[in-house]
């Protein structure tokens, strides 16, 4: 039997989960078999968003939300405006804009931690850059992993998607690979799990303890912040 399309966590309430991408914003509804979204792009700013899940979200009934954003966070405040994203993030009071209870977290780690299934995980986002988080015991420890010194320049650089380009994919495998013994001989994660648009492309060369997450756990990462307040 195949899994379910849509992540679904039976210990939390009606939580909206949003995944803010570069391309699209995404909505799933807990409970829900349904995924919706809209395009997003350079010019997003942090109320269009908002505004538009509301719109896309009418006829659905929830009672806390949780927003996933490409972009540092701490405490629950976006620190400065996504790279690849408008304007008005970090000024934004979202839980007013939502009208509901929020929480903004960013986006990897919104995604590990719906790929966590205990002890210490270290979480590897690959795509436009390296998103990167430790999930220690249940508690969330996001990263800026990418910005430290890798070869000739940072982790970033190899494995990010600028990095794929300029390397072909069989070097940049190699450099992903480089990337994930490192980091685990520095961080002693119990295990690794590699998401982002560019972890389908590692085919099956990955290191013992490390396995390829799903683009769904992001929505069941936004579930899960919302479990102690059930």
């Amino acid at each position: 039997m195949s899994e379910p399309q849509y992540p679904v966590e039976p210990r939390a309430p009606a939580v909206l989960s949003v995944d803010v991408g570069g391309s699209h914003v995404k909505a799933v509804l807990n409970g829900i078999d349904e995924r919706r979204r809209f395009v997003s792009g350079p010019k997003l700013t942090g109320k269009q968003m908002v505004d538009g899940v509301l719109q896309l979200t009418t006829d659905w009934d929830y009672t806390q939300v949780s927003v996933g954003v490409p972009a540092p966070v701490v405490d629950g405040r976006v620190l400065h405006d996504p790279v690849n994203l408008g304007k008005g993030w970090t000024t934004l009071d979202y839980e007013k804009a939502f009208g509901k209870p929020t929480k903004v977290i960013n986006d990897a780690a919104m995604q590990a931690f719906g790929s966590y299934e205990g002890g210490r995980m270290l979480f590897l986002g690959l795509g436009t850059g390296l998103g990167s988080t430790m999930i220690l015991d249940g508690t969330i420890a996001p990263m800026e992993l990418g910005h430290l010194p890798f070869r000739k320049a940072t982790f970033e650089d190899y494995v990010g998607e600028r990095g794929r380009e300029r390397l072909g994919n069989k070097s940049w495998r190699k450099a992903v690979v480089e990337t994930i013994e490192r980091l685990t001989a520095g961080l002693l994660p119990d295990y690794v799990v590699l998401g982002g648009g560019n972890a389908e492309r590692l085919d099956h060369e990955l290191p013992a303890n490390c396995r390829l997450g799903h683009n769904e756990d992001a929505f069941l990462g936004g579930f899960r912040l919302w479990i102690d307040q059930a």
